[in-house]
């Protein structure tokens, strides 16, 4: 995604998930993508919530075995789904967005356990190659197949499709074959301007879903868009081409509900950048330090050093923060006492809860988050409370209560990063955010002319019933071509 505007599979990986309506550029120009909250609001008990970040947080083990932990709204959870155009004639896809995974993939009209309708208020549809006149087969001996399999493919003969095998750390899996084809997105032609562009990605055919992806989840969707670090992703396939810069950032309102995401050269706002931990597959950075209020937490040096389930994890697709115990309770601790006289309540297992009528922002700390190179993360009190049931719940959670192998992980996703703009340079292998107003626009720079453009965030009425109340939020991911 140059400086247009892409998305990513996310299916229980590091992820965020939004509904972006169009990607990959071909085009010199940036590029924008529609993005829908895939739920309203909070709805039902607060366990749904976690139980889908521990979906994620077992995705991150089973990977990469590394500590983890989870930041974000819980009261407006951080998923999306983004509405895709693929194939000649282009026909709609809806798929999560996820960061942490490295392929897309759609369900295939091959497929016997795919899910045929959703109560999300979508229509769901199987991608057929044979109806698209851009569709192509990726077989055995193609490049792709032989790098993402990490070279030759046992009893993969060239004659044959590449197949892959998806499992996630909740034991769903997705399991078929690769195949080119043309997606469409929107590309940015001026200040606040788009047009409709488009270009070929190797992407999974869906022909065999288990678990949460099989015809049994209600609320499903057509595929995952990856956009991790591997070559197999989305913009690691774009930027190999020559065509975009391996440079992205999104802006989530937890305001509004909307918010940006570019993919490309971000000139305005201006952002301070800390180092990615190297041979990380996802997005690990060093910590330095927690703050509450003025005070800074007394903890161990070693817990911040990356490995051995240790470290700290940017993660925009957890709904909520997960923190090491020994950061975990003096920060709750310190958090409390600022109110002696509140009375705190376990809510659905997990939530500490409590019923307060003043000003929380007025009421309580903020925590900051120290990093390497001076950055800090802050976070406010309506950033971490959230209202419940007439009470105010706390949206930090033990990363000790998971389990034991995640007793120590660090996972920062939403919950800190919401009003935010937050820039990942892969090129230079940083990563950096400033606060923001993400319902207002940024500026990105087209690679191609050197001109700069304006990209505003984008509110996009919902096509869900009423009763759903779904907040669309319109992420525009840019994509600038650069010359060769």
């Amino acid at each position: 995604m140059t400086f247009s505007i892409v998305s990513f599979p996310i299916c229980a990986r590091i992820t965020l998930i939004w509904f972006l309506t169009c990607l990959i550029s071909v085009s010199s120009n940036p590029g924008v993508f529609n993005v829908k909250y895939r739920y309203p609001r909070l709805q039902g008990s607060l366990s749904a919530l976690k139980e889908h970040d521990d979906r994620r947080q077992l995705t991150i083990l089973a990977g990469i075995d590394l500590p983890l932990g989870g930041t974000g709204r819980p009261d407006i959870p951080g998923l999306y789904y983004a509405k895709i155009g693929i194939g000649t004639p282009a026909k709609s896809y809806y798929v999560q967005v996820d960061t942490g995974s490295d392929i897309m993939w759609v369900n295939c009209i091959q497929c016997k356990q795919c899910p045929r309708r959703s109560t999300l208020g979508i229509e769901l549809t199987l991608y057929n190659i044979d109806e698209s006149d851009s569709g192509k087969l990726v077989s055995c001996d193609d490049d792709f197949c032989y790098q993402i399999s990490g070279g030759p493919l046992s009893g993969c003969k060239a004659n044959m499709s590449c197949p892959y095998l998806e499992i996630y750390g909740d034991g769903s899996s997705t399991a078929g074959y690769f195949v080119k084809d043309v997606v469409q997105y929107d590309s940015v032609a001026g200040d606040l301007k788009t047009q409709t562009a488009n270009g070929s990605v190797i992407f999974g055919c869906g022909a065999r879903q288990s678990g949460d992806l099989d015809s049994s989840n209600e609320e499903a969707l057509d595929g995952i868009l990856g956009f991790g670090k591997a070559n197999s992703s989305m913009i690691s396939q774009l930027a190999s081409s020559g065509r975009v810069k391996k440079i992205f950032a999104h802006c989530l309102d937890g305001r509004n509900g909307g918010g940006i995401f570019a993919i490309g050269r971000v000139v305005q706002p201006k952002v301070n950048m800390t180092p990615l931990v190297p041979n990380q597959p996802h997005y690990n950075v060093n910590m330095t330090a927690v703050q509450v209020g003025q005070e800074f937490l007394n903890i161990p040096a070693d817990l911040f050093q990356p490995g051995d389930r240790k470290g700290a994890i940017i993660d925009s697709g957890t709904t909520l923060a997960y923190l090491p115990e020994i950061i975990y309770e003096p920060l709750v601790k310190k958090i409390t006492s600022q109110e002696p006289a509140l009375k705190v309540h376990i809510v659905d297992k997990d939530y500490k809860c409590f019923q307060y009528s003043g000003r929380v922002d007025e009421g309580f700390p903020n925590v900051t988050f120290h990093f390497e190179n001076s950055v800090f993360l802050r976070v406010y009190p309506h950033d971490y409370l959230f209202p419940y049931e007439g009470m105010w719940c706390i949206g930090w959670q033990n990363s000790a209560m998971q389990s034991r192998d995640r007793r120590n992980m660090t996972l920062l996703g939403d919950l800190v990063l919401s009003n935010k703009l937050v820039l990942y340079d892969l090129e230079n292998q940083l990563i950096g955010w400033t606060e923001y107003n993400c319902s207002s626009s940024i500026k990105v720079k087209d690679e191609g002319t050197g001109t700069v453009h304006l990209v505003g965030s984008h509110f996009i009425s919902s096509a869900l019933p009423l009763d759903t109340c779904l907040f669309l939020l319109s992420v525009l991911l840019l994509m600038t071509m650069f010359l060769l």
